[in-house]
């Protein structure tokens, strides 16, 4: 019994933190839209770094590049499930790498951060605007959405052919 109430206490351990590197993300995603909300004016960008980023608020109704206007919900849905793989592999796969664990979670919380504005407001909230290149106008969820998706497919990779190796006895 000693046993099993250790697993379940390393597994709440991984489920808490993978719960607070999410939640940290979307805190940090919201409090930066709400900033940018309350100082900034759409069609009105101020200069952030000169020649590289302005603040120019804009409100998305679809996702990365505009694209799937008018979609929403189905944004939402997938944040729903994204959050409940990632607490299901956080509890039911020790075996995950903590890195990758993380990496997911960072994912998961700039789903649920977007998720948020697209409920609460009916599009997400983006601000920050590439002045040295023609980029898409993004937020801090995007940030991590975007970083976090390479960033754990690349360590799943290695994750896995380090499993694959194992299994061949190399």
């Amino acid at each position: 019994m000693a046993g099993r109430d250790t697993t379940n206490a390393a597994r709440a351990r991984r489920l808490a933190l993978f719960a607070l590197v999410a939640a940290a993300v979307v805190l940090l995603d919201q409090l930066s839209k709400l900033a940018a909300r309350a100082l900034l004016v759409p069609g009105d960008p101020v200069t952030l770094i000169p020649g590289v980023m302005d603040l120019s608020l804009i409100y998305n109704t679809g996702a990365a590049f505009s694209l799937g206007e008018g979609a929403g919900p189905l944004f939402v849905l997938v944040a729903a499930a994204m959050c409940a793989a990632g607490a299901y592999v956080a509890w039911a796969r020790p075996d995950v790498p903590l890195p990758l664990l993380l990496a997911v979670a960072c994912v998961v919380g700039g789903g649920i951060g977007n998720a948020i504005d697209r409920v609460a407001l009916g599009a997400v909230t983006d601000f920050f605007k590439t002045t040295f290149m023609d980029f898409a106008i993004f937020n801090v969820a995007d940030i991590f959405v975007t970083c976090g998706v390479p960033v754990a497919l690349v360590l799943w990779w290695r994750w896995d052919a380090a499993r694959e190796r194992a299994a061949a006895g190399e």
